[in-house]
């Protein structure tokens, strides 16, 4: 390898027991408060305001050299989504607001709501898409993607099918007028599966309430709390914090501070000893 390199071996030998220079240890002690302070504003600081907060914090630093090192370390407080065409695809008309903001529910699997939101990663934009259990809270239905056309809310719909039985009783689909949603493919899909679709007021974002405060849950809770270096990562990591952490263990105050899959357990149990009564 030293022959390849053009290096004399006592000079790779002295390299490797050379101390780090006082300006690399500077820039290691320089980059764990950059990571820390950008983690604290959420993600949105770029380099002037973590300039800023680091010499209020002591540091003798210069705005050039802070660029330099977030741009190595894949921080960008370009927080504005860039736009994505959504694919021009037939749409069906808009449906009427069937739920009305009636949010309680009295069973499982008679109202599920849907969203789509964006999550900032360093390597670009993710979009979620969510189906909820209006009874449970629990998010029954979830697809991930670097794009946000129709077949992102197929997929987090063809996952809540496949895990859930839709009750007897007839489940109505709720969502805002996305066009995703207004797009044909989904209202064939949703016909077809003989589920009612229910479509908030135009910019009337209280209309899906449960889903926007979901999505407020997950950014406060986990997402401005992290740091997504890859879209890999982020996908893996918030499909652990819906299924394992949001689902089965958080405590939530709307159903009497149980975690969805515990207040679904409970009604099963319920129904059960009065059927078997």
């Amino acid at each position: 390898m030293c022959k390849t390199l053009g290096v004399s071996r006592s000079g790779y030998y002295a390299w490797l027991k050379r101390e780090p220079s006082q300006r690399a240890k500077a820039n290691e002690e320089l980059s764990a408060a950059i990571v820390e302070i950008f983690d604290d504003s959420r993600g949105t600081y770029g380099s002037p305001r973590v300039t800023e907060e680091l010499e209020a914090q002591g540091f003798e630093v210069d705005r050039k050299r802070v660029a330099r090192l977030m741009a190595k370390m894949g921080l960008s407080a370009d927080l504005k989504p860039k736009y994505r065409a959504v694919d021009t695809e037939p749409t069906a008309e808009l449906a009427a607001n069937v739920l009305d903001r009636q949010f309680d529910v009295d069973e499982p699997d008679r109202v599920w709501v849907s969203d789509i939101t964006y999550i900032w990663t360093a390597a670009g934009w993710l979009y979620l898409a969510v189906v909820i259990d209006l009874y449970s809270r629990r998010v029954v239905g979830w697809a991930m993607a670097d794009h946000m056309r129709a077949e992102l809310v197929l997929e987090a719909l063809e996952v809540a099918l496949g895990s859930r039985k839709p009750s007897d009783a007839g489940l109505l689909f709720h969502s805002d007028q996305g066009a995703q949603y207004k797009a044909t493919r989904v209202r064939e899909t949703l016909d077809a599966e003989g589920i009612t679709c229910s479509m908030s007021r135009r910019g009337n974002c209280w209309d899906n309430a449960v889903a926007e405060a979901f999505f407020a849950t997950l950014k406060r809770e986990h997402v401005y709390r992290t740091i997504f270096l890859t879209q890999d990562e982020a996908m893996i990591s918030i499909a652990e914090w819906i299924g394992i952490f949001y689902n089965g263990q958080r405590r939530h105050s709307t159903i009497g501070y149980c975690s969805p899959v515990e207040y679904e357990r409970n009604y099963y149990a319920e129904l059960t000893a009065s059927q078997a009564a």
